[in-house]
């Protein structure tokens, strides 16, 4: 059996249903808050043998650990405007630390995920490298969550038999409806565009980086999947692995293809960026992402302009979830 914690958010139930198109259809146990219920629509005609509530999984884990044969931990709490430490302790780090220590205990590879929140400011470089993780200082409360939870799992003398711990660079497409306010800017980008024709991006606040020119690494929620049953399948050596293109682009280009895949004009508005996110907007990310083409990764990721594509016109205009 294959348990997918977080499967109720976006890239844990696209996860799944990449499972179910390989052939998971009666192995997969699922694990999130079910309260919850209007992120349901996400694991809508999946198929799934059975659903676990997040307070119950841990003891669940351990009585049912000898059958479970992988473990993909996607569940945390990812509002990186949220400043109670207290909820990334419980959720992120100790609830994680569980997670690693069953399967540690029974063998059971574990595919985590950690962030490229981890990297801050980027003034270390985006280089998924042991040695550098003590130093990183990321910019809130959930990077410093991921960062002390990867820094905990390289000094682990028990540990699975394959681990990976995977930086998410900025993922956007499909299922990620539930996100609000943390969604991508494809999908604010698509909401604005159709009620008012034009697309509002936060004005530059840093001297030498015009406004729409911040950049990022954005990847298609398909390829971060594929990465994923990519390390199910083949289990290279275990460690940290960026999860990104390798190709930063603006905002500008982003907003770009929003209004090509929607055939309408271009039209933006700059606006100030909120006082609460403002001193830790990152203004740069770029995965270096050859820690895991070395390690056999086959596949090319998918262009920008390709996947705003398909992410528009495949699943926003026609409200369908992956």
């Amino acid at each position: 059996m294959i348990v997918v914690t977080g499967a109720l958010g976006f890239i844990g139930s696209c996860l799944v249903s990449q499972l179910n198109q390989e052939g998971h259809l009666r192995d997969l146990i699922v694990v999130d808050d079910f309260y919850k219920d209007w992120k349901e629509v996400n694991l809508d005609a999946k198929f799934i043998r059975d659903w676990i509530h997040r307070d119950l999984f841990l003891d669940f884990f351990r009585r049912i650990a000898p059958q479970v044969t992988f473990v993909y931990h996607l569940g945390a709490r990812t509002d990186t405007a949220e400043t109670d430490t207290a909820i990334f302790d419980q959720l992120n780090v100790e609830y994680s630390k569980e997670i690693w220590n069953i399967c540690s205990k029974h063998q059971i590879p574990l595919v985590y995920a950690s962030s490229a929140a981890t990297y801050g400011d980027g003034s270390l470089g985006y280089v998924d490298n042991h040695q550098q993780v003590a130093d990183f200082q990321p910019l809130n409360a959930y990077g410093r969550s991921k960062n002390d939870f990867d820094r905990w799992a390289l000094q682990q003398e028990s540990a699975p038999p394959f681990w990976a711990g995977l930086k998410f660079f900025n993922v956007y497409g499909p299922n990620e409806n539930h996100k609000n306010r943390m969604a991508s800017v494809v999908f604010h980008a698509f909401h604005q565009i159709r009620q008012t024709g034009q697309m509002k991006l936060f004005r530059s606040h840093k001297e030498g980086i015009a406004d729409g020119h911040q950049q990022r690494d954005f990847v298609y929620v398909k390829d971060v999947v594929k990465v994923c049953y990519w390390l199910y399948q083949n289990q290279p050596e275990s460690g940290l692995y960026n999860v990104g293109t390798g190709n930063a682009r603006t905002f500008l280009d982003l907003v770009g293809a929003t209004f090509e895949a929607m055939n309408i004009p271009t039209a933006i508005q700059f606006v100030d960026t909120p006082e609460d996110i403002r001193g830790t907007y990152q203004y740069f990310t770029e995965a270096k992402i050859d820690k895991i083409l070395q390690a056999g990764y086959p596949t090319a990721f998918t262009s920008l302009e390709d996947g705003v594509k398909d992410y528009v016109q495949n699943y926003l205009k026609r409200g369908k979830y992956f």
